[in-house]
């Protein structure tokens, strides 16, 4: 990608080495990458194609397209992803988060019904970045909640985005090894735990296999070492009436819910994501 080139022309180029280099979406992410670079949304984007890119917005481009042709997501590259309606920071020790997730959170948000204005307590175990516990509070102006996660880097980042979306007042997170160190009783809890199966991560697209953590996705030999881990201690910290939504692998509902009923939970929702894959099972106390 030559000095001067217009922002058509290093689109088009750049579009060449993603596809090369086997990234689908190819010209979908030149562009997000381009727009970054530029400070400017898309549409601005489309009307400035005829237009030179200076040498530092040309530079910082073909920096950010030589990582993703080495196959980094953008959101890594730009080190932050919309979610529901957040824009979360991504640090190397947080999950990056897909919209398959949001089905979790329409779920519960769904169940709740008439709840949604009560005080209500959320505790979200694998916090990641935050992004379910933030989201759910977003949504529910009296709820407060506890993000859980084994990484402190992953907590860390979790509170910057509390603050950043301006419910810091209403979140707390802390380290810990899912529901052990916890107290007291919540109405809401949620997770997207590690459920890849040990053997099957090296086969995973190279976007997570090599950018998301390792910690966040090995579920074990068969891919259900969490929910074990979970289910074993969950009811203790389950309030009268509380909700209990899971996130799910593709194929692992009927394997999650009878772990669920030796728990002495009771299933009552599946749900799919937008490609119509299983992604999240709710569940009431016995």
């Amino acid at each position: 990608m030559s000095g001067g080139a217009t922002v058509a022309e290093l689109i088009d180029q750049a579009t060449a080495e993603l596809i090369a280099a086997g990234v689908e979406d190819a010209r979908r992410d030149a562009r997000l990458l381009m727009a970054a670079a530029m400070g400017v949304d898309q549409a601005a984007l489309l009307a400035r194609g005829d237009r030179a890119v200076a040498g530092d917005t040309a530079r910082r481009f073909r920096d950010w397209i030589a990582r993703r042709s080495r196959r980094e997501p953008v959101a890594r590259i730009l080190a932050r992803r919309g979610f529901w309606t957040l824009e979360l920071a991504l640090t190397p020790d947080t999950l990056d988060p897909r919209p398959d997730s949001e089905t979790l959170v329409e779920a519960v948000l769904r169940h709740l019904g008439g709840r949604r204005d009560e005080g209500l307590r959320i505790l979200d175990l694998g916090t990641g970045s935050g992004c379910l516990l933030l989201a759910l509070l977003s949504e529910l102006p009296h709820a407060c909640g506890l993000g859980i996660d084994r990484a402190f880097g992953a907590a860390a980042a979790a509170r910057a985005n509390a603050v950043a979306a301006g419910l810091a007042a209403r979140a707390r997170f802390a380290v810990g090894d899912w529901t052990r160190p916890i107290g007291g009783r919540f109405d809401v809890v949620v997770a997207n735990p590690p459920y890849i199966r040990r053997d099957a991560l090296a086969g995973l697209m190279p976007e997570v296999a090599r950018y998301d953590p390792v910690l966040a996705l090995d579920g074990g030999p068969d891919g259900l070492d969490a929910y074990r881990a979970i289910l074993s201690d969950l009811p203790r910290v389950l309030a009268p009436g509380a909700v209990v939504a899971l996130e799910i692998g593709a194929g692992q509902g009927d394997a999650v819910a009878t772990l669920l009923l030796q728990s002495h939970l009771l299933p009552k929702e599946r749900r799919c994501d937008l490609a119509g894959v299983e992604r999240c099972i709710l569940a009431t106390g016995g």
